[in-house]
């Protein structure tokens, strides 16, 4: 399907699950299409109908915005070369986990997180080491027995019980036949654990001031808005514009995603405007932003354009 249809099925199964959605990101050049939550979970959505289309630069940019908005970054796709994606399984593309609409569906409305991760060379799982070493000491089956009968070395299966090292398919149903129990564990795509990504330096004139009010200021390349703003209190989707047409559409998308995010949003004003505010989205004008000394003071600030 195209991705207009496949991004229509994604909200479908997000209002099913019980998410609140933002507007669809319909501003180019953009990271990623749109943002969902339900409860504490928050997720930042790229669909793409084929997931090769999703570039390094574009991935390290949403694994950014996820970490400084507390969200998880999540590619919903069809296919991959000209394969389909698997159902139940986890795929990563740059790092961000990646599920077919099925999948997704089966995550968020039936509860069933996926067993297995594709990665070079087929499909794996991740079994409880810990568990199965229990088992096998309680039932006296040697290292080398069990590496015998299932067909693979002592050093593996150490591995597979001391650094919980990842399996096959095949080898931990092997596994579970020989124990009995249930040894594979889920993979949690919501909560991948990805690394840390520099934020990049800041080199906006206007986005500089709110440095030397003493915000944080995270720059993006390919979001709705210029910046992520935040003190340890605070987090701000943070835009900088001439007052326009496109300025107001940027005001009005911010807003919407603001409400999903739990942030507030404003749009730094490079000149004049009558409004005070477009939706949820205050707009400071940037003479304003050179008579403010402290972080604090910003924030009253948006709070009455907003109260206005």
């Amino acid at each position: 399907m195209d991705k207009e249809l496949l991004a229509e099925r994604v909200e479908d199964v997000l209002r099913q699950a019980g998410f609140s959605t933002s507007d669809r990101c319909y501003l180019r050049p953009r990271s990623f299409d749109l943002a969902a939550r339900k409860g504490d979970l928050f997720l930042l959505l790229k669909i793409l109908s084929n997931i090769d289309g999703l570039n390094e630069q574009t991935a390290t940019e949403v694994r950014r915005l996820a970490k400084h908005l507390f969200a998880s970054p999540i590619l919903v796709g069809e296919k991959t070369r000209d394969q389909y994606l698997e159902r139940g399984a986890v795929y990563f593309r740059y790092g961000i986990p990646t599920l077919s609409l099925n999948t997704l569906a089966d995550c968020l409305i039936d509860e069933a997180l996926p067993l297995v991760y594709a990665a070079h060379g087929g499909l794996y799982v991740r079994i409880d080491g810990t568990r199965m070493r229990e088992l096998r000491l309680e039932r006296g089956i040697s290292l080398g027995a069990l590496a015998s009968e299932i067909g693979v070395s002592r050093r593996t299966i150490s591995k597979y019980e001391v650094e919980d090292m990842d399996t096959s398919v095949d080898v931990a149903i092997k596994l579970e036949e020989i124990f009995e129990q249930e040894l594979i564990q889920p993979v949690d795509p919501f909560h991948p654990g990805n690394a840390v990504e520099d934020k990049g330096p800041v080199t906006d004139n206007i986005l500089r001031l709110l440095l030397e009010i003493g915000f944080d200021v995270v720059p993006t390349a390919q979001a709705p808005f210029n910046a992520i703003t935040r003190t340890k209190h605070l987090v701000v989707l943070t835009g900088v514009s001439k007052f326009s047409q496109s300025m107001l559409k940027k005001a009005r998308l911010m807003s919407s995603l603001s409400a999903v995010a739990r942030t507030k949003s404003v749009v730094i004003v490079d000149g004049e405007t009558k409004l005070e505010c477009i939706e949820e989205t205050a707009l400071i004008e940037k003479r304003e932003l050179e008579g403010i000394d402290a972080t604090r003071e910003f924030e009253d600030l948006v709070a009455e354009k907003q109260n206005k």
